[in-house]
């Protein structure tokens, strides 16, 4: 279900995700491109957080529910 709605939201998400995460590039938003796993992964790879509160943090800032 989370990737459904990150994808749907994706438009108004890929504009705002460098300023929620200011560690992310443009190759980084390209490659996410919608997907909530591979957001997760680079919330992991960026700020070097777990998997559970990489998928908390990416729930709370993109009201992936």
């Amino acid at each position: 279900m989370n990737n459904d709605i990150i994808k749907g939201k994706w438009k108004q998400l890929k504009g705002s995700l460098k300023q929620m995460w200011g560690k992310f590039t443009d190759d980084d938003v390209e490659q996410i491109n919608g997907n909530y796993d591979t957001l997760v992964g680079k919330i992991q790879e960026r700020y070097g957080h777990s998997k559970e509160l990489a998928e908390k943090e990416a729930k709370e800032k993109c009201g992936c529910q």
